[in-house]
């Protein structure tokens, strides 16, 4: 089966609406759990409902979130349009690359919160999911082209267990980060 690959991003404004701390906090949540309400996101990122409705409809402008439609006429949700996103990097433009760098070190940002919300309630989580649980860094010996394929090999292995494509979603399955990083030393 084929996957749907992520979106890939280099317009300079698309990237600028981007570079705000909720707005990457949103997208990712959206991404990661499925469609939600402004009030479910504001819950889960810790802001208003009013704020994370004004940000949803300025990922909205650039094509990064939508509505859907609603179970009930109170308050419809908004959903990701992609299976993820990917805003490249080091772009030899420097208006753009400007804006990865930006972007990139809001999603360390927010990497690093969604680490710390699962260090400060793990004594809630089940036993199972702490066991199963995981924080690894490895030193590899490879090449350019040796990283590349190893991160390709990765991609194939996640992108059927990707929230918006899984279909087959077993009882007691869970919304879960897996972060990768790997750069030279």
């Amino acid at each position: 089966m084929v996957f749907p690959e992520p979106r890939r991003v280099v317009d300079v404004d698309a990237l600028k609406a981007l570079t705000h701390p909720l707005r990457v906090s949103l997208l990712n949540h959206l991404v990661s759990v499925g469609p939600r309400t402004a009030s479910e996101c504001a819950d889960e990122v810790g802001s208003s409902a009013s704020n994370c409705s004004w940000h949803l409809r300025q990922l909205a402008r650039f094509g990064f979130v939508e509505r859907v439609d609603a179970t009930d006429a109170r308050e419809r949700p908004w959903r990701a349009t992609e299976v993820g996103f990917d805003f490249g990097g080091f772009d030899e433009d420097p208006a753009v690359r400007t804006q990865q760098d930006a972007l990139a070190a809001l999603q360390l940002n927010e990497d690093n919160r969604l680490v710390q919300r699962f260090l400060d309630r793990q004594h809630e989580l089940p036993r199972e999911w702490l066991e199963a649980s995981a924080f690894h860094g490895y030193a590899l010996n490879v090449t350019a082209e040796e990283l590349g394929g190893l991160l390709g090999i990765v991609d194939d292995l996640l992108r059927p267990y990707l929230v918006p494509v899984r279909e087959d979603v077993p009882e007691g399955a869970a919304p879960v980060h897996f972060g990768i990083r790997a750069f030279l030393r």
